[in-house]
């Protein structure tokens, strides 16, 4: 006996021997639920008509319950174990749907794969080809050779431009499994390695135009109110541009002018990208309405037209240059700051940092560029038989004009400076109609051509349901504004 259990004391040693006696009965009880839930499953694969709870049931330790069950090999293959009206599964069938021990190699690897292949991403850097990039990514040429030689969409991947985004999937053997790319908006190159080697597909991503309106009342100006309003910066630029021949934006806006817009938001896959082009537009200024709506001619021409067909486009912009303020206006008696007397101002000056694009007014053709005296800097445009236009004391020129070189309307030609007989950076501007100087903030500008009469069918029908919005947001912003 151990001497250690004879120097305890009487009490200690009884407290010993039950604790010995009810560990050994605890054993031989836990004993009974193994053996009898291998003996109810054992008489169910030899009784399968037998009922499982009724097996476990006769024994008194154990309740019936329904977590007592084979292991299934998933959720969407497996039956229940009870049916809705209480019926017992039968085990025979639940037995036939465990896969056997000799058919997991044929499972395994598939499931390994779709865990090892995870979606990775790499963007195209400067001055990288197609070659360095498999190589950057670790595979291998034969590879790359295979993907380009399997069919003629693979060789979308020779045009890549920096910044594309490439994703990819790695087998477990390291080999390129999945290749993707997005080669245009709307669609992407899928490329994947089959057996036979690699196939690739063409797989779209249409998008959805949904039309959306936005209206607001001018209180400070255009850019603060179309802001509040919900309008991006991009929308409003696009509404001054739509609207820029008839409403000075720097000078003729006034608190209480309004705005109404109809324009596109795009989406993807159910998903909001960016907002479109606008469809139609209205601008109240001063209390006179302008009313634009885009359409697209027979020769894919795309512009904003009046309800009656004319373009609002102008033959020449009112303004060259995003400007500060007009530090001279058009006048034939005003005291030169330089040459200090009086002398006739036969232009505009619009004051703008150094540097600031200036653009042509029209299409044209340039019939000056150099040094001319007081103007320094200057540039003279000629219109067609009879209007002509004056751009002076530019910095410098826009690379690559010269005299005969043909502009377009909005074409950047020069930058703001102060260049000849000029306190400070601005702009010196003139219009000339037949070689007379005409005011460029009040002179009537020419119409851009209308549309022709054979369109006006079509222009209508797309014209009338946008002019119809566009009356019943009027209306709404009228009342709003006057609450």
């Amino acid at each position: 006996m151990n001497k250690a259990y004879l120097l305890l004391k009487p009490r200690k040693r009884m407290a010993l021997r039950r604790y010995s006696g009810r560990r050994k009965s605890y054993q031989r009880f836990w004993l009974v639920p193994a053996i009898l839930t291998v003996a109810a499953t054992a008489a169910a694969f030899v009784a399968p008509n037998d009922d499982v709870n009724a097996i476990i049931s006769s024994s008194p330790e154990i309740t019936p319950t329904t977590d007592i069950a084979l292991p299934l090999p998933s959720r969407s293959t497996a039956p229940s174990a009870t049916s809705e009206r209480g019926s017992s599964t039968d085990l025979k069938k639940v037995a036939l749907a465990i896969p056997a021990a000799n058919d997991a190699h044929e499972i395994r690897p598939d499931l390994d794969t779709r865990q090892e292949q995870k979606w990775s991403g790499t963007r195209v850097k400067n001055g990288e080809s197609l070659s360095l990039i498999f190589t950057r990514l670790g595979f291998t040429a034969r590879e790359l050779q295979n993907i380009l030689d399997s069919d003629k969409d693979t060789h979308r991947l020779k045009r890549l431009y920096p910044g594309d985004e490439i994703r990819y999937q790695k087998g477990r053997d390291g080999r390129l499994q999945t290749l993707a790319y997005r080669y245009e908006e709307a669609r992407s190159l899928i490329i994947h390695r089959r057996d036979q080697g690699y196939h690739s597909e063409v797989i779209e991503h249409p998008l959805e135009y949904r039309s959306h309106h936005v209206s607001g009342t001018i209180a400070d100006s255009l850019y603060i109110s179309a802001q509040n309003a919900g309008m991006s910066d991009r929308l409003i630029m696009e509404l001054a541009g739509i609207f820029g021949w008839d409403v000075d934006f720097a000078l003729d806006i006034r608190s209480g002018d309004r705005f109404t817009v109809i324009y596109d938001k795009i989406y993807q896959d159910g998903e909001y990208l960016r907002d479109g082009t606008i469809t139609a537009a209205e601008f109240v200024n001063q209390g006179e309405s302008y009313r634009a709506i885009r359409y697209t001619d027979s020769k894919g021409k795309t512009d904003y037209f009046s309800p009656d067909g004319k373009s609002l486009r102008k033959a020449f912009l009112r303004t060259p240059v995003s400007f500060t303020r007009i530090s001279s206006r058009f006048t034939t008696g005003r005291w030169h700051p330089v040459l200090h007397h009086i002398r006739a101002h036969k232009g505009v000056d619009y004051a703008a940092p150094r540097g600031t694009p200036v653009k042509a007014t029209s299409d044209g053709k340039i019939t000056f560029r150099g040094r001319k005296g007081g103007y320094g800097r200057v540039i003279i445009i000629k219109h067609g038989q009879r209007y002509s236009t004056l751009y002076a004391h530019l910095s410098r020129y826009k690379r690559g004009l010269r005299s005969g070189s043909h502009v377009r309307q909005g074409q950047t030609i020069g930058y703001v400076g102060k260049s000849g007989l000029a306190t400070g950076p601005h702009l010196h501007y003139e219009f000339r109609i037949n070689g007379v100087h005409r005011n460029p903030l009040t002179v009537h500008l020419p119409d851009a051509a209308p549309l022709p009469a054979g369109q006006m069918i079509a222009f209508q029908s797309k014209a009338t349901p946008l002019l119809a919005q566009l009356d019943i947001l009027s209306r709404e912003a009228t009342l709003i504004a006057s609450r």
